[in-house]
């Protein structure tokens, strides 16, 4: 979700309660400066739905990060 910091301001116990569902993007002139995470959700768990539809399912991080670092390595 994705709010104003004047919207954030005015109803700040609204999205304490709403942070628990999903994640809060605050905005100022239109630009991000923040975002709200619920603490309980383990990182790798708040990405996979991030991450759905863009990798395949059998992939985990050790072949995502061994991937990510063949692209820099070179033929000397």
């Amino acid at each position: 979700m994705q709010i104003t910091a004047t919207e954030f301001k005015l109803n700040l116990g609204k999205y304490l309660d709403l942070v628990e569902m999903e994640d809060i993007w605050i905005t100022r002139n239109g630009k991000m400066i923040a975002r709200m995470v619920n603490p309980n959700v383990p990182s790798v768990d708040a990405i996979s739905g991030v991450l759905a539809g863009k990798v395949s399912a059998d992939m985990n991080r050790h072949s995502l990060r061994e991937e990510r670092l063949s692209k820099y390595e070179t033929d000397d």
